[in-house]
């Protein structure tokens, strides 16, 4: 066995295919890291020392020249007319929902295939969930179910374009338009994606963005919220940017300035400054996972039973937060998603289980919950929950996924290691071999 080969066997640890932190639901059985075929560094010496410069320059809090820069760079970036930092995705994503008077009573259709940040800040805007299906082979929103669901009470739709993939964003803007409603994009994992050329998060009435530690974009924590609604903007920084003079573009609530709604979401300005230079570096890491992700989706051409997730004609996907393909069971003589990641494994292929849970599944949105207290909120009273098949085309879909590593900078023949492993699995398994001892 050669020292790379043995680096990618024994590597060990419940970690992503794309950073290094845990995913919340993955494969049984052991799930080893990827680092150390990446030679990518997140963070430089550069990073390193601006951060020691601003602390030293006292710029740590507020809006700072370095947080104003890079909420500048971020408008002509998107080609939005205006763009707010705020203190990680979720509180973007709670600004945007609190921007479109979003509350009691309404209604957010969601993917189930998402992280839960996606509809939690909804959730305590008082706003009910409805979850709907995913399309098995992009794994993305299908927007026909979302029309489905549309009832008088919908306010929203939020497109998250999960793991880099871009969501069929004309069908999903023609239905909110035709209902009139609002649609929210969270590209917390696809900074740089495009959609018929335009980028994911300017097609909506908002767009948000997280700056996570792991993320393509990296704050450690961070968010931004982009939209082309004054009114947006200036509800988002009411409800999140206590004290920032003279950020409003209207009249309408400037007599709630300078302390707007008593609430604070703001970025710590040394992430923000941090983010700026990880933006300079986000083509050329989207130009490398492209890269890698491309090669080895090209040679599963030739390994049965894993397939590739199909993208939307016209989407090209950018961040690439995860490298998710599909498991064939039935080219696999009937051997269960979780049965071949054990192989995997075994195998020494660096390969995980299905990355987030299924909303719909949680207790909080099975059961329901007095969110509130006093038998108040959106998921008492009526709420119906939810059952085992009520989405049963996102079921089957997630028990067939694979996660397999994101690499930017790979060791050479990294790609050629991995598929020949997988193509070792693939075989083993259409004979009806049994599993090598690791």
């Amino acid at each position: 066995m050669t020292e790379k080969e043995s680096r990618l066997t024994d590597q060990a640890g419940p970690t992503p295919p794309s950073s290094g932190q845990p995913l919340p639901d993955g494969a049984a059985g052991a799930q080893p890291s990827s680092l150390e075929l990446d030679r990518w560094r997140v963070m430089t010496e550069v990073e390193a020392d601006l951060a020691r410069s601003l602390t030293l320059a006292d710029e740590l809090s507020g809006a700072t020249r370095a947080v104003r820069d890079f909420e500048t760079r971020w408008r002509r970036w998107t080609g939005k007319r205006h763009a707010l930092t705020t203190m990680n995705g979720s509180s973007a994503l709670y600004a945007a929902y609190f921007g479109l008077g979003i509350g009691p009573g309404d209604e957010v259709i969601c993917p189930t295939y998402t992280w839960i940040n996606s509809i939690g800040p909804a959730l305590l805007l008082g706003a009910r969930p409805v979850f709907c299906e995913c399309d098995p082979e992009t794994l993305l929103i299908d927007p026909e179910d979302a029309r489905r669901r549309v009832t008088p009470r919908t306010r929203a739709i939020v497109a998250v374009h999960l793991w880099g993939n871009v969501c069929d964003m004309e069908a999903l803007l023609a239905l909110c338009r035709e209902s009139g409603i609002a649609l929210i994009e969270d590209c917390s994992h696809a900074p740089g994606a495009v959609y018929k050329g335009k980028m994911a998060g300017t097609w909506g009435d908002a767009g948000c963005w997280s700056l996570q530690g792991s993320k393509p974009v990296s704050a450690g924590e961070g968010g931004v919220l982009a939209t082309d609604d004054p009114q947006v903007f200036d509800r988002a920084c009411l409800v999140g940017q206590l004290s920032r003079m003279g950020a409003l573009v209207t009249r309408e609530y400037a007599v709630f300035q300078p302390f707007g709604f008593g609430m604070k979401l703001r970025a710590h300005p040394l992430g923000i400054a941090i983010a700026g230079v990880q933006l300079d570096r986000l083509p050329e890491l989207n130009r490398r996972r492209r890269e890698w992700v491309e090669t080895v989706e090209a040679g599963l051409a030739g390994v049965p039973g894993f397939r590739p997730v199909k993208t939307y004609p016209d989407g090209e996907r950018a961040g690439f937060y995860g490298f998710p393909i599909l498991h064939l069971p039935e080219a696999h003589r009937g051997e269960d998603t979780a049965g071949v990641i054990a192989r995997l494994n075994s195998a020494g292929v660096p390969a995980t289980g299905s990355g987030y849970p299924l909303l719909h599944r949680l207790p909080l949105f099975a059961t329901g919950c007095d969110l509130f207290t006093r038998h108040r909120g959106p998921l008492g009273g009526d709420y119906p929950g939810y059952r085992e098949g009520d989405l049963p085309r996102s079921e089957e879909m997630h028990r067939r996924l694979i996660f397999l590593p994101v690499l930017a900078d790979p060791e050479p023949g990294a790609a050629d290691l991995l598929l020949a492993r997988l193509r070792a699995v693939a075989v083993a398994l259409e004979a009806g071999l049994p599993a090598e001892k690791p």
